[in-house]
């Protein structure tokens, strides 16, 4: 496997993938929840601090294991080749394609309100299908294709953000209103950090594609750090945007971004909206085609059941068979929900099915840093987390919170995101002579 991609590669994987179609719509919902506006800004930062601590533990793991895979390897280095296998099927049967279609959804939608179409008809699940048709092609033809065209999407998603927050303080209302203070329910304050605390997923893209970066044991680490940075400023500084631009009865529309546009270019706000939620959705699917395909490749390469989609491509450089797989299966999504007549909000909920899921192995990786250092105390770890154990104790913690949030939120959900997990275990438990090698006798430290 060649090694193509440099650091703001990397970068630009990490910024574009956080950076979806979640920053346009927690805002308003989070807006409802709490009022006081020092307490959003707090919540916010409260966001990007677990996005550096979980930044900090996926650095030490991507350095000390750079193989291609991210959770995969880690779960299954620490606690055995089921906790793995579990992982990649979760992603595999629903969580990374249903998210996919999600995204890819949202940018049918929008595409079709610039087109002119109806923004509530089957055209919408057209465009969806061909944004994940033409961005698996992106990728299939080579590494270099498929980051140029995510550098390209996460600069012009990051200059759109970037204008909203100018016109926030630029053309706003100059003040902040401030509601007198109040107390806020513990699920309150749980309802816009589940909400917060989504809106920065995707951090840890960059572990995914270690195997296929320069100076991996550098750039990676840096990458994620560097990434989950940039992100949490942008973040921070929009919301205060909209905070200093909106009144309280804006902040909590769907379409405040779209009124703070309209403040200082009037009249566009709405189309130069739908246009950058276009372009950043663009950019999420392209960078979770990308880096999740890597996944589902380190799974194929241990589990000979799925080894087809170990297959990579000499003439490409790219996993081929991974991508398609995970195209056609992103395609069903969004055909299964079409046929159904169902709408935006069914992606959603089919999507957070597996939230608690989602939280629960973001929490066994950070045990298994702490169990890797103990299991593999003679592997170099060229980055270590400042503060161990602390550090990864307290993202654990966050993730717990997580799960248990997603659970009170809804328990049915959960139990049904629980089945699918375990509808997984028949396939591993198949006769033996199906499997390869035990995977984590296969994961020591690589060469740069």
């Amino acid at each position: 496997m060649e090694a193509k991609l440099g650091l703001w590669d990397a970068v630009s994987i990490v910024v574009g993938i956080i950076i979806g179609v979640g920053i346009f719509e927690t805002p308003p919902l989070v807006f409802k929840e709490i009022q006081e506006p020092w307490v959003i800004i707090a919540l916010w930062s409260v966001g990007g601090l677990v996005t550096l601590i979980g930044a900090l533990c996926f650095a030490e793991l991507a350095s000390t294991y750079p193989r291609s895979g991210g959770e995969y390897v880690y779960l299954t280095r620490a606690f055995g080749p089921a906790t793995g296998f579990l992982f990649a099927w979760a992603q595999l049967a629903v969580i990374r394609s249903g998210s996919i279609a999600v995204v890819s959804y949202i940018f049918g939608f929008h595409a079709a309100t610039l087109l002119g179409l109806d923004g509530n008809g089957p055209s919408v699940f057209i465009l969806a299908g061909l944004s994940v048709i033409l961005l698996t092609l992106v990728n299939l033809l080579g590494v270099r294709f498929g980051t140029r065209t995510q550098n390209v999407l996460t600069v012009a998603k990051v200059l759109g953000l970037g204008a909203i927050i100018v016109g926030g303080f630029g053309w706003g209302r100059g003040e902040i209103d401030a509601p007198p203070m109040m107390s806020h329910s513990a699920s309150s304050i749980a309802g816009a950090l589940i909400l917060i605390l989504w809106t920065y997923s995707g951090w840890h893209e960059a572990a995914y594609i270690v195997s296929e970066a320069k100076n991996r044991t550098r750039n990676i680490p840096l990458a994620l750090i560097v990434g989950s940075l940039v992100v949490t400023a942008i973040y921070i500084l929009i919301n205060i945007a909209y905070l200093v631009g909106l009144d309280v009865a804006q902040l909590q529309d769907k379409r405040c971004a779209t009124f703070l546009v309209d403040r200082f270019w009037p009249g566009y706000g709405a189309r130069a909206m739908n246009t950058l939620i276009v372009v950043s959705s663009l950019g999420a699917i392209n960078g979770s085609i990308f880096t999740t395909a890597r996944i589902y490749w380190a799974f194929g390469a241990d589990h000979r059941l799925f080894g087809a989609l170990s297959y990579w491509s000499k003439r490409w450089k790219t996993p081929v068979r991974a991508l398609i797989v995970q195209g056609v299966i992103c395609l069903g999504f969004i055909t299964g929900v079409c046929i159904a007549e169902g709408d935006r909000d069914s992606f959603e909920a089919a999507v957070n099915l597996t939230a608690a899921v989602f939280w629960m192995f973001f929490c066994l990786t950070g045990i298994a840093l702490i169990v890797l250092r103990f299991k593999d105390p003679d592997i170099p770890r060229p980055f270590r987390v400042p503060g161990y154990p602390v550090v990864p104790i307290i993202f654990c913690g966050f993730c717990a919170y997580m799960v248990a949030g997603t659970i009170l939120h809804d328990a049915k959900g959960a139990l049904i995101g629980l089945g699918i997990l375990l509808a997984g275990l028949p396939l591993y438990f198949l006769p033996q002579k199906l499997k390869q090698k035990q995977p984590a006798q296969d994961l020591e430290t690589v060469s740069k």
